[in-house]
């Protein structure tokens, strides 16, 4: 075979395709139900038949039911991503890719050539464990939209429909509408007080848990 005819380039991974396949579609679906009201409105009235009896609560404490959701929601997606994720493997990858970094940049500084050729033969490898980070991430997408999307749109019909029970008090105002708009709707910046510090809370927790069974795997005798 001629040495100067390029190589045949490798087959493209089925199972990468068709995981960007669905996350591209699962994008596109979420942009069809945050822009088009009916079919908003028809996902949140299914789901409605399922939340509306349990975290309702008669459209009496709207509040209330902003945290139940909120706490559901947030559980959810982060346990798909807990079962999911390696934070063990992610925490070595990124100490490596920020060690890689530095001992590059010390080259560069230095003007260590040698130095600078052998990293740089090596940094593919070393943007490759950065990019399976971030592909992981991107691969559990799909699944935590199919908990936001449903969710997000049954709060958005009941809100709409609480009338002046939308009206309520809260520690820092009173008679706040939840339903008017400050650049998001008012229930939708209380929803993100409410969820993300309980999601900051728990994905730490259930990262020192993961963490300190790796430690004692590590840690423990060989039989």
């Amino acid at each position: 075979m001629d040495a100067n005819v390029p190589s045949a380039r490798p087959a493209p991974d089925p199972k990468k395709q068709i995981s960007t396949f669905i996350t591209m579609f699962t994008f596109v679906l979420a942009m069809f139900i945050l822009f088009d009201q009916d079919l908003r409105h028809w996902l949140g009235t299914m789901v409605g038949y399922a939340f509306e009896p349990t975290v309702g609560l008669g459209n009496s404490m709207p509040v209330v039911t902003l945290f139940l959701t909120g706490i559901l929601m947030t559980a959810a997606t982060i346990l798909v991503r807990h079962f999911f994720t390696d934070y063990v493997g992610q925490a070595e990858s990124q100490k490596i890719v920020n060690a890689f970094n530095k001992e590059l940049q010390k080259a560069r500084l230095e003007n260590n050539k040698y130095k600078i050729k052998k990293l740089t033969e090596e940094q593919p490898k070393i943007m490759k464990k950065s990019m399976d980070m971030s592909t992981t991430q991107m691969k559990l997408m799909p699944l935590t939209m199919l908990v936001v999307i449903p969710i997000f749109a049954w709060l958005s019909v009941w809100m709409a429909g609480l009338g002046p029970a939308a009206v309520v008090n809260v520690p820092w105002a009173s008679n706040v509408d939840l339903n008017a708009l400050n650049v998001f709707p008012n229930w939708v910046l209380l929803y993100s007080l409410i969820s993300i510090p309980f999601g900051q809370i728990l994905g730490r927790a259930l990262r020192y848990v993961q963490f300190r069974k790796r430690l004692r795997t590590i840690e423990a005798p060989a039989v």
